[in-house]
């Protein structure tokens, strides 16, 4: 009978009696039991030795193909990843290359000054802005400028009609009529009295009135002169009510609020001309940077409007207070702006140089492209091209600091990065419709 069989067997018969039976046939129920777990025991070791050598051998055998054959898919990807970076390493001829402009220029460590870069705002420099309004009401009546017009020193803004500039006028043009009635008259007198035929406190009355009419006259012009306008007479003879506006050096018209017709008063300005000639450059400065940098230390400022390019400046100033909220300090940096091209409220980053000096890798900027989101360079090696991915850091002067991705003595493409790039994105879209 077989092992399973005979213990199937023995378990009826013991179970049946341990229900029908005492005490005691439930003890021998649960022996049963034991024995019957032993049993199965003994049979599955039986099992396994009753497995001829042979058999296991085999198994060894076709684990062991097994293993081989995955080594094999292995060996055979890593020849597909080899294979791949031979297919991205762009293989070109000496006319290709000529055709494409391509340029290398080997990498070589440079020394380089330490920088503090702070991200900033453009700002109009507020010693020479003006915020240009009448020093008398009046009425508009005519405005000679518009936004962004370059304006020079002295040139008129607006014309005002202002009946304060009219009665100060005629003030002036009596004060000017009497002044010259009296020196008419103390002449005549000093004749007079020089051929003694008028007494002499006539004379000197008639100096007095004289002298009274010319610090009459004096005052009339004084206070035309306050007014902005200028004492001389018209070519009627009558008075002039026009008031001139005028701005106070050259530069540029950044706000117009002048509008024909209104009444304009002095506490409004018309127009806000700003000197833009040289720029302020607004920043932060982080408490912890503090020790880093210094006023007079030199910048370089850019901005996005004009990728590769640098504008010289300087570290004007540094804030005595920090901000308690935010731990900064405001920092100032001034940039010549004689071409106008930076504009106010642009943002910019400004580059300080902190007065450390290392030493690093300096690319061309027109040598990084970017490849799926990635910087990327490429290098000249073993008769082709390799693209490499880099880790940039600061710009300096029209050249990038590399981090990571490429070393000294690497022999990188300075021009013609984006016909190489042409190529390769070809090349991947063949092997897309391929596939």
């Amino acid at each position: 009978m077989k092992p399973a069989a005979a213990l199937r067997r023995a378990f009826d018969n013991t179970y049946n009696a341990s229900n029908n039976g005492s005490n005691d046939m439930k003890n021998t129920f649960h022996r049963a039991i034991l024995m019957a777990l032993c049993l199965s025991a003994l049979a599955l070791a039986g099992c396994e030795k009753s497995q001829s050598p042979q058999d296991g051998a085999a198994k060894s055998a076709a684990a062991g193909k097994t293993t081989d054959k995955h080594g094999h898919e292995a060996e055979k990807s890593g020849g597909h990843e080899d294979g791949h970076g031979e297919e991205e390493q762009l293989k070109l001829s000496a006319e290709e290359i000529a055709a494409a402009g391509i340029r290398t220029e080997e990498l070589a460590e440079q020394e380089i000054s330490e920088q503090l870069v702070l991200t900033a705002t453009i700002r109009p420099n507020q010693d020479r802005i003006a915020h240009v309004a009448p020093r008398v009401p009046g009425r508009i009546v005519k405005a000679a400028v518009n936004l962004g017009d370059a304006v020079r020193a002295g040139q008129t803004l607006a014309v005002l009609d202002s009946l304060e500039v009219g009665e100060a006028h005629s003030a002036w043009l009596q004060a000017r009529t009497a002044q010259a009635l009296a020196k008419a008259d103390f002449e005549r007198a000093e004749m007079l009295h020089t051929d003694q035929i008028i007494a002499r406190k006539d004379h000197l009355r008639s100096h007095a009135e004289y002298e009274k009419s010319k610090a009459a006259l004096a005052a009339a012009t004084d206070r035309l002169r306050m007014l902005g306008v200028s004492p001389s007479p018209s070519s009627d003879g009558k008075a002039v009510s026009a008031f001139p506006l005028t701005t106070p050096f050259a530069g540029t018209v950044i706000e117009k609020h002048a509008i024909l017709g209104e009444l304009a008063q002095p506490d409004k300005a018309l127009y806000t001309v700003a000197d833009l000639s040289k720029l302020w450059i607004e920043a932060n400065l982080f408490e912890k940077d503090l020790g880093r940098v210094r006023a007079g230390a030199d910048a370089v400022v850019t901005v996005a409007a004009y990728p590769g390019e640098a504008f010289l400046g300087r570290l004007t100033y540094i804030a005595a207070v920090v901000d308690k909220e935010t731990r900064t300090v405001q920092a100032r940096v001034e940039v010549a702006n004689p071409d106008g091209r930076l504009k106010p409220e642009m943002f910019a980053t400004a580059a300080v140089r902190t007065g450390g000096r290392g030493k690093g890798l300096l690319l061309p900027e027109e040598a990084v492209v970017l490849m799926q989101g990635q910087p990327t360079a490429f290098v000249e090696e073993h008769g082709g091209f390799e693209p490499r991915s880099v880790e940039l850091g600061e710009k300096l002067h029209g050249r990038v600091v590399v981090k990571a991705g490429l070393a000294a003595g690497d022999k990188v493409v300075t021009a013609g990065t984006y016909a190489l790039k042409a190529r390769i994105m070809k090349s991947q879209l063949g092997e897309g419709h391929a596939h």
